[in-house]
């Protein structure tokens, strides 16, 4: 017997990777193949397939365009997939029910004798006009909401919407695909009865980093997206709902809204930066200019086995931290193994990440770097001649370790991983950087300055200011002729964050 297989019908949302469903995350995480179409964010499928390699089929469909996917030939290659055992996710934007032609696929694949799961998506309908600050009804305003297509089949011998009836309607119109017909629905609905005065709004890119808005009467819209240049997807709001993006506009209104901003940590710690910036407004691009490389564990495993012969364990790093961890685990250690010694973190963040294995640092200098955890610790009378335990990146500045010996510590230095150029998507980095598409470019540690510069080239690299962790980072950045427009104050993510909303970039 052939393997049984089966397809999800999911929606993906409107565009913001936040709006995805949770089963719909599970679905992306665990399925074999993905069938996604033109209006499916590439953001989304990055972040959701990180790690994973399904197989990607793309199947979009764009207005006139002879290249694009028929739905004859989508829905054989569900059924095709599904014969041969694969869990398919069939990734449609918006909601596969809404204008998505979803009920055609699940119809096919009925027929076909699949097993098939339907999994609603946030529709653009209805997303798109609440992120422009327009709810589709209100008290007292609508009570009612017409979801309507713009784009009908070609093949039809007449429209299937009666645009004069919908004008007599007090309801909410919301016209999906419809920027090329949007002049001849507008003329429709007022020969219907609608007012020309009536407002009305096109959304483009709903709840994309790049959403515009566009507000006028019915009079008025289509000329107004006309000189706007307007193009799909975008959404249209008829109604009186429309006058209330006045008072409850939220997204424009966010500290960083529109800012496009470059992220360069290292792939496994550059999620919580660009979370911050994103609900803040910013259109973040990922550029991981750094990855980090375990070293021969063997020195690392030398030095933990004698863990009770160290004073002190010193950690410059939560990547430090992490592949210390690791170690220890593999030797069957946990946080009991330090015995007595004191442990010492460079930063809040290194710190944080002790306490999530049980350790609480015993000293944190009020300066996240080098220089001022020497300065701590030569107010303790614990360090002089006294054994240090320094698990650090191979290629680590050595003021911590001299500065240590300077204070009569014996220190052991461990080299455990150290950091590479990865540089993925750096082409497309440093085209928009040439191009005048960058607002700003964050860097975290000096490495991220350097490699970051390898991967993009000294031109691009020097086109847009730099925001810049703390004073090492900002050293290492000038020497490279990069721009350094923002210092954080406190060398945190959470002080990055906090700068660059201060300066106003």
């Amino acid at each position: 017997m052939s393997p049984r297989g089966i397809v999800y019908l999911v929606g993906a949302g409107p565009g913001d990777p936040g709006l995805l469903t949770i089963r719909g995350r599970e679905l992306l995480r665990t399925c074999d193949d993905v069938v996604f179409d033109a209006l499916v964010s590439e953001e989304l499928l990055a972040g959701e397939l990180e790690g994973r390699e399904p197989e990607r089929h793309f199947v979009g469909k764009r207005g006139g365009d002879m290249g694009s996917a028929r739905q004859e030939a989508i829905e054989l290659l569900l059924v095709r997939l599904a014969r041969a055992g694969r869990r398919v996710v069939r990734l449609k934007g918006g909601d596969p029910f809404v204008f998505g032609r979803g009920g055609e696929e699940a119809q096919a694949l009925a027929l076909a004798g699949i097993p098939f799961e339907i999994v609603p998506g946030v529709t653009a309908g209805i997303a798109a006009p609440a992120y422009a600050g327009i709810p589709v009804t209100h008290r007292a305003v609508a009570t009612a909401v017409t979801f309507v297509t713009g784009h009908e089949d070609p093949e039809k011998l007449e429209s299937g919407t009666d645009w004069r009836a919908l004008a007599r309607s007090n309801a909410t119109l919301v016209l999906y695909m419809g920027v090329r017909t949007l002049p001849d629905v507008a003329r429709e609905l007022v020969a219907g009865g609608r007012a020309a005065h009536t407002p009305a709004a096109v959304v483009e890119r709903g709840t994309y980093p790049g959403q515009r808005v566009v507000t006028g009467t019915l009079e008025t819209i289509a000329e107004r997206a006309r000189e706007a240049s307007v193009s799909a997807p975008a959404i249209t709001i008829v109604g009186d709902v429309v006058r209330l993006r006045d008072e409850i506009e939220w997204l424009e209104r966010r500290p960083l809204a529109g800012k496009r901003i470059v992220v360069t940590r290292a792939r496994a710690q550059a999620s919580s930066l660009s979370v911050r910036l994103r609900e803040l407004g910013a259109h973040v691009m990922e550029m991981p200019a750094i990855r980090v490389e375990p070293l021969d564990p063997a020195p690392l495993s030398r030095a933990l086995g004698a863990l009770t012969d160290y004073d002190w364990v010193m950690f410059t790093s939560q990547n430090a931290v992490e592949i210390v961890w690791r170690a220890m685990r593999a030797l069957g250690l946990d946080a009991r193994s330090l015995g007595r010694a004191r442990v010492a973190a460079i930063g809040r963040a290194t710190a944080d990440a002790l306490l999530g294995h049980g350790v609480a640092a015993d000293v944190i200098p009020q300066r996240f770097v080098a220089e001022s955890l020497v300065e701590a610790l030569e107010q303790r009378p614990d360090v002089d001649g006294r054994r240090v335990l320094l698990p650090r990146a191979a290629d680590a500045r050595d003021v911590l370790p001299d500065g240590l010996r300077a204070l009569g510590a014996n220190v052991d230095v461990v080299p455990i991983y150290r950091t590479v150029l990865d540089g993925e998507g750096a082409a497309a980095v440093a085209e928009r950087l040439r191009a005048g598409e960058v607002d700003l470019v964050t860097l975290s540690s000096s490495s991220t300055a350097r490699f970051f510069t390898e991967s993009v080239g000294e031109e691009a690299a020097r086109a847009a200011p730099v925001a810049s962790i703390g004073p090492v980072t900002s050293a290492a950045a000038r020497a490279l002729g990069l721009r350094v427009a923002i210092e954080s104050d406190e060398s945190t993510i959470s002080g990055l964050v906090d700068a660059i909303v201060a300066a106003n970039v």
